[in-house]
């Protein structure tokens, strides 16, 4: 068992020091935010992940997690620290580590000789080597700072922690390195150890590359649809080629969170530093932003005008299983139908408020009387909802559907006209 301080209590913080604590390890989250911390002390979880709360819960009274913000008292006792901060996005795409930089900056006046430093956060190649040298121009201690990425994806981050495809440690002292190995030695994922620079540039081209993975099918949904194919039998043919693989191949409006699109940018921000324009990244980029309009052109080919139509907008949510709207593109799409004079209402499970628009966590009550109904998450209160509630709620239904979540074959018969990505429309009964 290790004595561990992880710093930030976020979405990566939280999840690391939850699931670190129920390896048996003594672990202690530090945070500024005084309202945060009081609440988690009390084992109120403030996110939307399954499985995160009662095993938070379960680890408090085991008295193996704890919470505090007082970060002297964390850091003098810790064996190992985590830094697991934000790294936001400038406004010219690349990374913000300021807070990277507060942390290392801070702890660094507190900690123990021989301390293990584990950069959790999701940081530019080269980060590992600056924060070694912050860190070594305040503090006179011995340390080690070791690059550790996380590859937690919302909404499945308990499994992938625990079952995760692999755990990359990277650094350039053999003694750290074979110290985090052994944190993690209850689990049986594959460790990769390599140099920091390259146990960076990992997380950032893996991101990326499931990135264009998403953009590439998203482009090929509208070469499909245009010549009269069917995207979802195309990427089911193609799935079965085990060099391709079958995940990231769902067709839709593109994708948000607080992963993708930052990392992406990020990366090509890292790439033209270096002198290397990365063409395919500003390709998909492009892709992606254009795929979140798409079901506002198919509304204004439809319609021609969508001034004052009531537009039920099912899914606030970039993905489900999260409440984090962070680049959703359901946001993107109601920020343009307030600029057509619509008047859009959202639906979520889980997230409450928006301050764009009204929201409800009644599906019915967003579809009664809605003109059209745009689906951008696929919630299985949306994708399972009978298609009778669209006929007997809606004041004319019509169907806009951004996840595919219909098969189509489910509308013969039925007077509800249906828009998906990729595949032909279907008109309703004429």
């Amino acid at each position: 068992m290790r004595k561990i301080a992880v710093i930030g209590t976020g979405y990566v913080g939280l999840v690391t020091g939850t699931c670190l604590a129920s390896l048996g390890h003594e672990v202690t989250c530090v945070d500024i935010d005084e309202k945060r911390i009081a609440s988690l002390q009390d084992g109120h979880c403030p996110l939307h992940e399954p499985g995160l709360s009662p095993l938070m819960q379960s680890n408090i009274l085991d008295k193996r997690l704890h919470f505090t913000t007082v970060l002297q008292e964390a850091v003098q006792r810790a064996e190992a620290i985590f830094i697991a901060v934000g790294t936001p996005e400038n406004e010219d795409g690349s990374a913000d580590l300021s807070y990277v930089k507060n942390a290392a900056e801070n702890l660094s006046l507190y900690m123990n000789d021989g301390t293990l430093v584990i950069l959790k956060s999701t940081v530019p190649p080269g980060t590992n080597q600056a924060v070694h040298s912050w860190m070594q121009a305040i503090s006179g201690r011995t340390f080690h700072v070791v690059s550790n990425p996380e590859f937690l994806r919302e909404g499945s981050a308990l499994h992938d922690f625990f079952y995760g495809d692999r755990i990359v440690i990277g650094h350039s002292d053999a003694e750290a390195g074979q110290m985090l190995v052994e944190i993690y030695s209850k689990m049986k994922t594959p460790i990769l150890q390599t140099d920091p620079l390259s146990a960076e540039m990992i997380k950032y081209a893996s991101n990326a590359f499931l990135a264009t993975k998403i953009s590439f099918i998203n482009e090929i949904s509208s070469l499909t649809e245009k010549v009269g194919a069917d995207i979802e039998q195309v990427a089911q043919g193609m799935g079965m080629d085990r060099r391709i693989g079958e995940q990231f191949l769902r067709a839709g409006i593109g994708f948000g969170g607080s992963c993708f699109p930052k990392d992406t940018k990020a990366l090509i921000e890292v790439a033209k530093e270096a002198g290397h324009p990365f063409r395919l990244l500003s390709a998909v980029i492009d892709v992606n932003d254009r795929q979140k309009n798409l079901l506002i052109e198919k509304a204004l080919n439809r319609y021609g005008c969508l001034k004052g139509k009531r537009v039920a907008v099912l899914g606030l949510a970039f993905k489900p299983n999260t409440d984090d709207i962070r680049e959703s593109p359901a946001l993107s799409l109601i920020k343009r139908l307030q600029e057509l004079e619509a008047d859009p209402i959202g639906y979520d499970p889980v997230v409450k408020s928006i301050p764009l628009c009204p929201v409800s966590d009644s599906i019915h009550e967003v579809l009664t009387g809605a003109d059209f109904a745009m689906i951008c998450t696929d919630w299985p209160s949306i994708s399972d909802l009978p298609l009778d509630v669209y006929e007997n709620t809606m004041k004319e239904p019509v169907l806009f559907d951004g996840r595919n979540c219909y098969p189509q074959e489910a509308f013969q018969g039925r007077n509800i006209e249906y828009h998906s990505i990729g595949r032909r429309s279907y008109k309703g009964l004429e």
